[in-house]
């Protein structure tokens, strides 16, 4: 007997196209619970390479990812953590050479945290083959499939946030 996960997946194969029924829904959440559990399996084998907590890789990429400088206080909110807790994401990622702090000269209460150059190094080496799937996978949509992918990419995100700030704002347990 089929799960309803497969079954889900077997009318998609069918050729149901998109917006034909309520499995389409099903169809794309088991699909994106799947590529973040892939993802999350990859995250977690770096993070015990390295000695860090799945989180500390998150930090990573939070850092390497910012538009500007990284500060631990911008860090607390886009983790979500207490200020002890990122102190003690960023003593770990610093003591492990993955990052480093700098005051800035103007106002030495200010830190920024740098990605060490020779850490992202060893990441890039490490999600290479990541990289390499999402090549891959680009390869096989064109321009247009591509723009839509990446609208419901940041759209998915922005939703997301705005659940992550809800939580945030204490929402009972």
């Amino acid at each position: 007997m089929a799960t309803a996960n497969q079954r889900g997946q077997q009318g998609h194969e069918r050729g149901n196209g998109p917006g034909n029924g309520p499995s389409d829904l099903h169809v794309l959440a088991a699909g994106l619970r799947r590529m973040n559990g892939e993802i999350n399996r990859l995250v977690h084998s770096f993070a015990g390479t390295q000695g860090l907590h799945a989180t500390d890789v998150q930090a990573l990429a939070a850092i390497l990812d910012a538009r500007e400088p990284m500060t631990p206080g911008r860090l607390r909110d886009h983790l979500g953590l207490t200020s002890g807790a990122v102190t003690a994401c960023v003593d770990r990622l610093e003591r492990a050479g993955h990052v480093r702090r700098v005051r800035e000269s103007a106002d030495r209460r200010v830190v920024h945290l740098h990605y060490v150059p020779e850490a992202r190094e060893a990441a890039r080496t490490y999600f290479r083959p990541l990289a390499e799937a999402a090549a891959a996978t680009r390869a096989r949509f064109d321009e247009d499939e591509l723009a839509v992918v990446i609208r419901f990419l940041t759209a998915m995100n922005e939703e997301l946030r705005s659940v992550r700030s809800d939580d945030d704002r204490g929402s009972p347990a």
